[in-house]
């Protein structure tokens, strides 16, 4: 049996659609080959499914460039011009954009001023005036957030500065209370050394008996070891 004759129509459903669509694309790229092969000619092939999905095909001997040039040539046409245009357009605008901002800087710097109207001077005068607002604002908060700053460095510093006092004021205190441990040391050792020489042992007698409670005392004068 023959394959039956399809109505050339959209397909409503999108499934068959999609499936009719890869394979005739298949189909069509096969072609474009054959072409290229048997041939010997020179095919560009451009397709874009309802997706968005881009497929192509070129012979190997030419490039997209070339195939837009001949183009261009046999037919012509200009595919640049719209394009052209579209950045001339854009180019033209942004240049008078430039153009009304210089001439806005020039007059908030006292510039170019004789042309203006006096609703446009007022205009630029409150203009010029909530920019000097929003500039002293931001002034004033930079100013109190160094003046913070400052003032925690100066914290920081004088409880340091404390802190070192204090720890001279402790070491001076230790110094002094080995100083005077020396002296006494040295004192003893003075007095010994006046009683009899080096390694001198001095005694203190406690009394055995009850009748040397009253008056019989000894002390490191009255009886010495050498």
């Amino acid at each position: 049996m023959g394959r039956g004759k399809i109505e050339i129509k959209r397909i409503e459903n999108s499934t068959n659609r999609q499936v009719t669509y890869s394979k005739r694309r298949a189909g069509i790229m096969k072609k474009a080959r054959e072409l290229t092969v048997l041939c010997d000619a020179e095919v560009s092939l451009i397709m874009f499914s309802t997706t968005g999905k881009f497929s192509e095909y070129i012979s190997p001997s030419v490039s997209t460039k070339r195939m837009y040039d001949r183009y261009q040539q046999v037919s012509e046409t200009n595919l640049w011009n719209s394009h052209y245009e579209s950045l001339q357009n854009n180019l033209n605008k942004q240049m008078e954009i430039n153009n009304r901002l210089r001439i806005e800087i020039r007059q908030r710097m006292g510039e170019d001023l004789d042309d203006l109207s006096s609703n446009e001077l007022r205009s630029l005068e409150q203009n010029l005036e909530s920019s000097l607002k929003v500039v002293r604002e931001r002034k004033y908060h930079v100013i109190s957030t160094q003046s913070d700053t400052y003032k925690k460095k100066i914290r920081n510093h004088a409880e340091t500065h404390q802190n070192l006092l204090r720890g001279i004021a402790e070491e001076r205190d230790e110094d002094a209370y080995y100083t005077l441990a020396n002296q006494d040391l040295d004192c003893e050792s003075a007095i010994e050394m006046a009683n009899g020489g080096v390694n001198i042992f001095a005694f203190r007698l406690q009394p055995s008996q009850p009748n040397l409670h009253d008056g019989a005392r000894y002390n490191s004068h009255d009886l010495r070891l050498a």
